[in-house]
């Protein structure tokens, strides 16, 4: 089959409108933030759990507070996992219905490819991580750990290193982690839900019907009133939040649910913000600046010191996780990528070489956040469960460092393409300080 000479083939990645380029470029900059906090709390948690005041760290982390008879009596560290990750993914999934829907990503063949990338990226480690640890039926509940992809840290790395890589490729990067968010998402409510009680359900159900019906109806109201969002929708969202959580079902698709409620639209089709960019706006800081920090801060904390050290750096798990994320992740990515770049006939962008799509996959290979979590609902406390973490932790800090070697590399190489066009403004080829010399 043929391309007619009149039909341009679609390229790849897309480079976006002007205004979505402008809201990626503001998130990215939210996000980067974010991410170097919660490299910072991981730290100080892997530093305390290893130091001589380590009883202190798991004594913090086991404190037990809440209300039984609601079955909200949890350790900090399920609290941070189970509450504060909601309102992680409940930007996750304010930010994937308005791609969506209002996004670039309305067209399918701009969503394409990075969705069919996101898929290869959760697919070939998957199975890269079932190949390493075997038959075994406990090790192999380990198989969502890593097809997870931490935007925020990716989305730091890329901060630090990226300063002139085109707005197409970080455009890629976004909502491939975005896409992969989604995956984990229905990964975690689908494999990760053994103790199923339908009896608040029911109540979940009615409320986030309510919840639902105040955001598309009193959406103008609650644009005009600002305060009304955190007095009427607050507590409804927590309510149902709270129901979900009783039922066993993971507590954080609570917050995907209750994000796919609020309308993307502006008003009346007016220019003025919509009530999901009013709540992205809230609480975005929350999410970045604390939530996700403090979860990572409770996550992290594993001895990699001591007599289990060896066994804990040679167990399957470490080894099949490492090699999933390092490895599978940029290969499953690319090779996807490719795959549907010939399928459709779509080539690369303007200066984009595949090298640098093996940079944005090597980024993806950062699973911190997402990983931890399914790390948590895979294992119990054992060799396992400390594995697990141990390998997340060390997979996402080789693929962020071999990740910043390819595109600091490619970096210098678009800096000097900037740097040149810049000299030469009128296009002829000829910087103009020597035609001004002439």
């Amino acid at each position: 089959m043929t391309i007619p000479p009149h039909v341009a083939p679609q390229t790849f990645p897309a480079r976006g409108s002007h205004r979505e380029a402008r809201r990626i470029g503001a998130l990215l900059r939210k996000e980067s933030v974010g991410g170097i906090l919660l490299v910072v709390m991981a730290g100080i948690a892997l530093v305390w759990a290893n130091s001589p005041f380590a009883d202190g760290y798991f004594a913090l982390r086991d404190l037990e507070i809440g209300y039984e008879p609601w079955h909200l009596k949890l350790s900090l560290g399920a609290w941070a996992a189970d509450g504060l990750l909601a309102v992680f993914f409940f930007l996750v999934g304010l930010e994937l219905k308005r791609e969506f829907v209002v996004g670039d990503l309305r067209d399918v063949r701009t969503a394409l490819v990075p969705v069919i990338a996101a898929v290869g990226g959760v697919v070939v480690p998957a199975v890269i991580y079932l190949a390493v640890v075997g038959p075994d039926p406990v090790l192999m509940r380990g198989w969502a750990i890593p097809t997870a992809t931490d935007i925020a840290f990716a989305v730091a790395v890329l901060a630090i290193i990226g300063s002139h890589l085109p707005s197409g490729l970080r455009l890629f990067l976004l909502t491939l982690a975005v896409v992969d968010d989604l995956i984990a998402i229905v990964i975690i409510g689908v494999f990760y839900t053994d103790d199923l009680n339908p009896m608040p359900l029911p109540a979940a159900l009615l409320g986030l019907a309510l919840y639902a019906a105040l955001a598309q109806r009193r959406r103008g109201f609650f644009l005009r009133h600002r305060f009304a969002a955190w007095a009427i929708l607050l507590p409804i969202g927590v309510a149902v939040w709270a129901f979900v959580h009783a039922s066993g079902i993971h507590a954080t698709i609570a917050g995907v649910a209750l994000a796919f409620m609020i309308p993307v639209k502006p008003v009346d089709g007016s220019s003025d913000a919509g009530l999901a960019e009013e709540f992205e706006h809230r609480f975005r800081p929350l999410s970045a600046g604390f939530a996700v920090p403090v979860f990572a801060f409770f996550a992290a904390g594993v001895t990699v010191v001591g007599d289990g050290f060896v066994q804990t750096m040679t167990h399957p798990v470490t080894i099949a996780i490492v090699c999933a994320l390092v490895i599978g992740k940029p290969l499953g990515i690319v090779a996807a990528t490719w795959i549907t770049t010939t399928v459709t006939r779509s080539r690369l962008s303007d200066g984009l070489r595949w090298v640098d799509l093996v940079g944005v996959g090597m980024l993806a290979g950062i699973g911190f956040t997402v990983s931890l979590l399914i790390g948590e609902l895979s294992f119990p406390a054992g060799v396992a469960h400390d594995a697990a973490k141990t390998a997340i932790l060390g997979a996402s800090v080789i693929a962020a460092l071999a990740a910043s070697v390819l595109l600091g590399l490619r970096n210098r190489r678009y800096r000097a393409i900037s740097e040149r066009e810049a000299l030469d403004e009128d296009g002829d080829g000829v910087p103009d300080v020597y035609q001004q010399d002439a």
